[in-house]
């Protein structure tokens, strides 16, 4: 049994957390944003004060936090993890932030004698939920293979992509492919039900050829029964590709496609599941998929 800091027990890291609890890890947390999750608390684990008081009483420290600037505050800020750190611990950044900052956190974590990984997952809610999540780790070698015990409570695909970064460059590369394949899932499925097709039958044929993906699978039948209560929200993935655009800027890279899925993006309502993407389209076209 290892005592794990866990920060940032919202709609993913909730689940997350209590996958360590049942594998029979010792959890220490502090409030980020919400409320502690009260089943984590009745299983054992225990409220801190701080994020430096949980980095001081334990031996590895998870993050699950929204964004770059979070990230920064609960490492970095007052009463921070950094500040209760001793060497030899290790912090592992599960959130999805900017490639090049992590490299910098990375840094200042290692001068305080403690490890760093960068290790952002994809899957969503459901991911989450039933701990087939796929984890993108970057950091050294002998880190990754202390915390895989921890990410296999997680997840199922876990790779170690690289160096510290390569992690968040490659969930950005993720985020991209999803976008655009939501934003491909509803053009077809526009498309079919403007020509008087049914769409979940369009769908359900579409699933056994090459065309078949998780994607058209979960988000295509969350257009058809507009289910867009969030499982990850728009806000969020804006958010990732926020950081692919950037990245591009600073690489010399177009990105058309991702650029006018962004632009989409900004038409809907950010707290909406990302499959609501299509009401964009849906509004372009006059037509709702029926």
């Amino acid at each position: 049994m290892s005592k794990i800091g866990f920060i940032g027990v919202g709609i993913m890291g909730n689940p997350m957390a209590g996958h360590l609890q049942a594998g029979g890890h010792q959890l220490y947390l502090v409030r980020h944003r919400s409320p502690l999750p009260q089943a984590l608390l009745d299983g054992g684990a225990v409220a801190c004060d701080s994020a430096k008081a949980v980095a001081e009483q334990t031996e590895i420290v998870i993050t699950m936090v929204p964004d770059t600037p979070h990230v920064d505050q609960v490492l970095f800020g007052e009463d921070g993890v950094a500040s209760g750190l001793s060497p030899g611990k290790l912090v592992i950044d599960m959130s999805s932030i900017s490639p090049s900052e992590t490299k910098s956190f990375a840094l200042r974590i290692n001068q305080l004698g403690c490890d760093y990984l960068d290790a952002p997952v994809s899957g969503g809610e459901v991911g989450a939920k039933s701990a087939s999540l796929t984890i993108m780790v970057g950091g050294p070698g002998s880190a990754f293979e202390k915390a895989r015990p921890l990410f296999e409570l997680m997840g199922k695909n876990i790779t170690l992509v690289g160096g510290n970064g390569a992690g968040q460059t490659c969930k950005v590369a993720n985020q991209i492919v999803v976008t655009l394949t939501i934003e491909a899932v509803g053009e077809a499925l526009l498309f079919a039900s403007r020509a008087g097709v049914d769409p979940a039958a369009v769908r359900e044929a579409l699933m056994g050829g090459f065309a078949g993906s998780k994607i058209l699978e979960v988000h295509g039948e969350r257009m058809i029964k507009r289910t867009f209560d969030p499982g990850f929200r728009i806000a969020l993935h804006q958010k990732d590709l926020n950081l692919a655009l950037t990245g591009a800027r600073e690489l010399g890279l177009s990105l058309p496609n991702t650029a006018t899925t962004q632009e989409l993006f900004n038409a809907c309502d950010g707290d909406l599941d990302h499959s609501a993407l299509v009401q964009a389209l849906e509004a372009l076209a006059s037509h709702e998929i029926a």
